[in-house]
């Protein structure tokens, strides 16, 4: 019984890990179309953030440094993509996924030197009495610095959308940006912040991975979770609780191969390693049947190029 309530420990916390960077950038993406705007480069720029982030820490030997240097690479590129997409008013679908492709490229050129290069990255945090609570408590009171953040950057979206006035003026100006731009609300200035905010969670999202989850740098490792956490901002319906619920849910399943490997069910290796992204197609596949539902929660003005008044 004891093994079984280990094993349930260690999965439940190997889940939140594996979740973390998933619900860095849903979060990210959501508050970003939430005001309208369809950022696809997540990939590009979580890619960029992790290699940033290491390169910085392994120059400096502080991981802080890291961290601020890989967010401030994703609002770097997400500011590219703010221009192109908002102040040109280019197609934002296109312009997202030339930027993904752009990160991709540039990180791996970037940081092709420092491939297995060792860095010593945030160890877990244990909470004095409280880490050692059954089954829940390495899972909330064992984790490091990065993923005691994410909680505290999902209660602060949290109260944004459902408390402050700043989140209701983000959510306006997503459902119809003519009419907010009439009440005098700054519809450009309010979009360029999301997509901010949005790049900001890219590249925390990229140094979680490079400096605590696998210390250290390999091209493309963020593995198509920047298109995980796309499809999971739509899974969760555009809120806030719900995304947080599809992280971990989506970690749990990029995880599950190596409990039933464990479990000793002979399952091909590289079929139980899919199963996150086939659980992504399925739940995509599910949700496209059901097009009120997509209509009633989704920023009616989501993808649309806005064009001042004059």
């Amino acid at each position: 019984m004891d093994f079984d309530l280990n094993m349930l420990s260690n999965l439940l916390y190997a889940m939140v890990r594996t979740g973390t960077p998933l619900l860095l950038v849903a979060l990210g993406e959501m508050v970003c179309e939430k005001s309208g705007v369809l950022n696809l480069g997540q990939e590009g720029m979580m890619l960029m953030g992790a290699v940033a982030g290491f390169i910085t820490a392994y120059a400096t030997g502080n991981l802080f440094i890291g961290v601020l240097l890989a967010m401030l690479m994703g609002i770097l590129m997400s500011l590219l993509f703010g221009f192109i997409a908002i102040t040109l008013n280019a197609n934002q679908v296109a312009t997202g996924l030339a930027l993904t492709i752009f990160g991709i490229g540039l990180s791996a050129f970037i940081g092709a030197s420092y491939v297995g290069q060792p860095i010593k990255g945030f160890e877990p945090i244990n909470v004095a009495g409280l880490s050692d609570t059954p089954i829940i408590g390495k899972m909330l009171f064992g984790q490091d610095l990065l993923v005691y953040l994410s909680f505290i950057i999902f209660l602060g979206v949290y109260w944004f959308f459902r408390w402050s006035r700043p989140g209701l003026i983000v959510k306006a100006v997503g459902e119809n940006p003519h009419a907010a731009e009439a009440v005098g609300l700054p519809v450009i200035r309010t979009r360029y912040l999301a997509v901010m905010f949005g790049g900001a969670m890219a590249g925390l999202a990229g140094a979680y991975l490079s400096l605590a989850y696998t210390p250290m740098w390999a091209e493309n490792m963020s593995a198509g979770r920047g298109w995980i956490a796309l499809a999971l901002v739509v899974f969760a319906s555009w809120q806030t609780g719900r995304i947080l619920l599809g992280a971990y849910l989506f970690g749990l399943m990029s995880i599950l191969h190596l409990v039933v490997q464990g479990l000793g069910f002979n399952v091909s290796p590289n079929l139980l390693g899919s199963m996150p992204y086939i659980a992504t197609i399925v739940v995509l596949v599910f949700l496209s049947m059901n097009q009120k539902r997509i209509k009633l929660y989704a920023p009616i003005s989501l993808g649309k190029p806005f064009h001042r008044s004059r």
